[in-house]
C-alpha cells in the first residue's frame, strides 16, 4: 500500500489540489483574490486554484509534521526578504506567511473532516484525512510511469 511519503509532494500536491476543488467545504472566501500571502509580496497570488492548492499544501505538511500550529506553519510559509536600501547592502531577514489564510484553510479542512483540533498541540490529520492522502498517492503511483517508484506499487 502506498502512502504519502512514497510520491513526489509536487505531485502529491497537484493531484489533491483536483481533489479538494471538487470539496464544498473548500472554498476561497471573497477576501482571498485582494490578500497577499506575507509581508514580503507586493501582489495577492495570480494562480486560478490557489485556494484549494494551499489547502492540499497545508493537509500534506500538517500529515507529515503533526500535530502543527498556525505559528510554525506561518514559518513554513514564510520567506526571506531582502532589505530595502538602495544597493542592497541589507542581509535578508526571515519574514512569516499570512496567518489568516493558513487559518481559515485549516478551519475549512476541519469542517471537511481531514483535520482535527488537538488539545495545546495544534492540528494533526484525521483518519479520513490520512486515508485521502494514502488513496491519493496510490492512485498517482500507478499513474507514473517512473522506473524508480515500481518497487511500491
Amino acid at each position: 500500500m502506498a502512502t504519502l511519503y512514497d510520491v513526489p509532494p509536487e505531485e502529491l500536491i497537484e493531484a489533491l489540489t483536483e481533489t479538494l476543488a471538487d470539496e464544498d467545504d473548500i472554498e476561497a472566501p471573497d477576501w482571498a483574490e485582494y490578500t497577499k500571502t506575507g509581508v514580503d509580496r507586493e501582489l495577492p497570488p495570480e494562480q486560478e486554484d490557489f485556494w484549494a492548492r494551499r489547502a492540499a499544501s497545508l493537509l500534506r505538511k500538517v500529515a507529515v509534521d503533526g500535530p502543527v500550529g498556525v505559528n510554525a506553519l506561518r514559518s513554513e510559509y514564510g520567506t526571506s526578504k531582502q532589505g530595502t536600501t538602495r544597493y542592497r547592502v541589507r542581509p535578508h531577514h526571515k519574514t512569516k506567511g499570512s496567518g489568516n489564510i493558513i487559518r481559515t484553510a485549516l478551519q475549512q479542512l476541519e469542517d471537511a473532516g481531514y483535520v482535527e483540533t488537538s488539545e495545546n498541540d495544534g492540528r494533526r490529520v484525521t483518519g479520513e484525512g490520512r486515508s485521502l492522502l494514502d488513496d491519493t498517492a496510490g492512485d498517482l503511483l500507478t499513474e507514473l510511469d517512473r522506473p524508480e517508484l515500481e518497487r511500491y506499487a
